[in-house]
């Protein structure tokens, strides 16, 4: 029956002409695949009616687009979106799409002159040089391999996981408590807009060898000026910690603040506990933001120089002097911007793939552990 159906469907096809605009619906086995690819603007395929729906017409469109008669606005007024985005598109182009091939471009050439923009041709020396690979002038670079990387990724590691961690639990504690909840939210968040390179002065004179830490604890241990590169990490730690908690805290408190309280009613129905409440409830709820912390912590991890240069007055634990055995990848850059900007150029490349494939590596676990 469905066949001799779809006989008698077929035979009596609609044709419909007006003017010169024509609507033909005919059986897709009529049509050979050249004359459907042909044919391919105006072509139609209606797997219902197993029909392939075909608009022909050589006359222009003289209206605008509407629908139930109303006017298509959004593409009647795209150039006004344009135009709203323009300064913001310069800018971008201006300050980050072109600085950043520029860079690219510069990490391989040889001998690049940051003055005058002259350079000896293309190469890959420069990426060789500062990994260690290839000898400049008879001598290997050994500094970015043997202190920028593993400094830098010590900070990262170090740092992120336990100020996000630490910043979590004042921030649980500051939604928790009812009075002077603004008072210690301001407290709190003072660091944040406090000069960095004036608190990196207090910390080193807190850490320095006649400081409040050897005072309290009885020690005549070294931290700052002079220290082994492994004692001057816990200062340096730290500092980025605490000058890392307050916008971390502030995030956590807007998530907080967002979560409905129905589901901690529902927890004490069930007398679930403080320990569990926050694994099961606040920490999947607060998912979006945790994200959006660790992704921003990490890019500033990776970033860090002002810490550097405020405690230790240098790349090293004897400031300009001796080793640079606290420089981190961003310290190495601005170190040899000037002198060697080819090397500069490389290791700001290398810096850049490294964020990136953090941040791919972020976003594709949270597509799949955490819920918008």
């Amino acid at each position: 029956m469905n066949e001799i159906f779809n006989f008698f469907k077929r035979l009596f096809h609609r044709k419909k002409n007006k003017s010169e605009n024509q609507l033909v619906e005919c059986d897709p086995t009529v049509l050979t695949e050249e004359q459907v690819a042909l044919d391919a603007v105006g072509v139609y395929y209606n797997q219902q009616e197993n029909t392939i729906v075909r608009l022909v017409s050589r006359k222009r469109a003289t209206k605008e687009f509407r629908v139930g008669g109303v006017d298509d606005v959004v593409a009647k007024n795209n150039w006004k979106a344009w135009l709203y985005l323009a300064p913001v598109i310069i800018l971008l182009v201006i300050f980050l799409i072109y600085p950043l091939i520029n860079t690219i471009v510069i990490s391989f050439l040889e001998n690049y002159n940051y003055a005058t923009g002259h350079s000896d041709g293309f190469t890959f020396k420069n990426y060789g040089i500062i990994f260690g690979l290839t000898e400049y002038n008879g001598a290997t670079e050994q500094y970015f391999v043997q202190y920028a990387i593993p400094n830098t990724f010590i900070i990262v590691f170090v740092t992120v996981p336990i100020a996000t961690i630490l910043a979590l639990l004042i921030a649980v504690a500051l939604n928790s408590i009812r009075w002077f909840q603004r008072t210690l939210q301001t407290i709190f968040f003072l660091p944040y807009v406090t000069n960095t390179i004036a608190v990196g002065m207090v910390f080193s004179v807190i850490f320095a060898d006649n400081g409040i830490i050897n005072y309290i604890f009885g020690s005549s241990t070294v931290w700052i000026y002079g220290a082994d590169r492994w004692v001057a990490m816990i200062p340096l730690c730290i500092y980025i910690i605490w000058s890392a908690l307050p916008f971390k805290i502030l995030i956590f408190l807007s998530g907080l603040q967002g979560i409905d309280k129905q589901y901690y009613q529902a927890a004490k129905l069930d007398a679930a506990s403080s320990s569990k409440t926050l694994w099961k409830i606040t920490m999947p709820l607060l998912g979006p933001q945790i994200m959006y912390i660790l992704v921003t912590s990490f890019m500033g991890a990776f970033k860090e120089y002002s810490t550097v240069v405020a405690m230790f007055n240098g790349p090293g634990t004897l400031g300009t002097a001796g080793e640079p055995n606290m420089e981190t990848i961003v310290y190495y850059i601005y170190d040899n911007l000037s002198s060697q900007t080819g090397w500069a150029a490389a290791a700001a490349v290398f810096l850049f793939v490294i964020i990136l494939v953090f941040t791919v590596i972020e976003f594709w676990v949270s597509n799949r552990r955490i819920y918008y």
